[in-house]
């Protein structure tokens, strides 16, 4: 399994994701918004502009991690991932 991880090197549930998908074996390729300046550009087109995040916008919650799926499918949940 191939997954994009998009998320932050300080945040606990994204620590926790990656930790997780690599007792999984998956290949994780890791966008960290905090010090990556194109990885924060990517991710606020994606929370800006997807139905994933409608809960989210206006809020002070990040949405993070979020996880790309090899087909391009997006998910919040690490468990939509791991099945």
């Amino acid at each position: 399994m191939n997954v994009t991880v998009i998320g932050s090197h300080l945040c606990p549930d994204t620590l926790y994701a990656l930790h997780q998908l690599a007792a999984a074996g998956a290949e994780v390729e890791f966008k960290d918004i905090l010090s990556c300046h194109a990885a924060l550009q990517d991710y606020l087109q994606i929370r800006e502009s997807s139905p994933l995040y409608a809960e989210i916008r206006g809020t002070r919650r990040l949405g993070v991690p979020c996880f790309v799926q090899e087909d391009g499918s997006l998910t919040l949940d690490l468990h939509d991932i791991l099945r």
